[in-house]
């Protein structure tokens, strides 16, 4: 576990995506084709700007979303597969293929399955996503399923992840934030080749110095990365400000 501390939000979203882009540019160099994760939020708007800049060939790169609510719409404002369409997607019209999560599909198993069967079919290179104020990773909310080897699972969303989104304006009442989502599961975040998570900001300061300086527990989900063997986590001066060693 590698931690940098950049001095603003704008410096960590471009040296989290610097670290990702070498590392896609050494599996590009390994074999024809890659797989990368990509997260959404207010946490991962910097990075994905110079992510998109990058000097990629993106006809040989395919896109796994990283979560999704069940029962929203792709057209919401909150929709995470919208995030990724117009902020990423749309923007690389050479990208081999992105793979959303539909969280409005008509049966939820059905697309479970589907996720599934498309990631357990190719290795993933690089992983871009951030953690939660109640310590999640996707949404894997506490208490996190550390054991189930699925790709994709579908969760209940706490109290704590809701009111996040909330606060972070992607609805305008708690009343209308889902309460379930489907998530890419613990294991298979772990199984990515590289990780880079890009964490902004005081309000999730408590949170990093629990996942990063706490012991591993399911409770504090993101705790797991301190076992991957190849993560980078990119803090700005506010969101390591509690930490004890820096």
């Amino acid at each position: 576990m590698k931690i940098i501390i950049a001095e603003n939000k704008d410096i960590l979203g471009q040296k989290a995506a610097e670290a990702g882009i070498l590392a896609m540019q050494q599996a590009l160099a390994q074999k024809e084709h890659i797989a990368i994760i990509l997260a959404t939020g207010a946490s991962q708007f910097q990075m994905l700007e110079n992510l998109i800049q990058a000097d990629i060939d993106w006809s040989r790169v395919t896109i796994f979303h990283l979560d999704e609510y069940i029962g929203l719409s792709d057209d919401h404002p909150a929709s995470f597969r919208r995030y990724l369409r117009e902020r990423v997607v749309e923007k690389l019209p050479t990208l081999k293929q992105f793979v959303g999560v539909n969280g409005s599909a008509e049966d939820i198993d059905l697309e479970i399955d589907r996720l599934n069967r498309l990631i357990g079919a190719q290795a993933i290179d690089v992983c871009f996503a951030g953690i939660g104020e109640n310590g999640h990773l996707a949404f894997n909310d506490p208490p996190a399923d550390f054991t189930t080897t699925v790709p994709y699972l579908q969760v209940a969303l706490d109290d704590a992840c809701r009111q996040q989104q909330l606060g972070e304006k992607w609805f305008s009442c708690i009343e209308e934030v889902p309460s379930r989502a489907i998530s890419m599961s613990i294991s298979q975040i772990m199984c990515s080749q590289v990780l880079i998570l890009s964490i902004p900001d005081s309000r999730k300061a408590q949170a990093v110095k629990q996942a990063l300086q706490g012991p591993v527990i399911n409770t504090v989900p993101a705790s797991i990365v301190q076992r991957h063997p190849a993560c980078q986590i990119f803090l700005d001066n506010e969101s390591a400000s509690l930490m004890t060693e820096r």
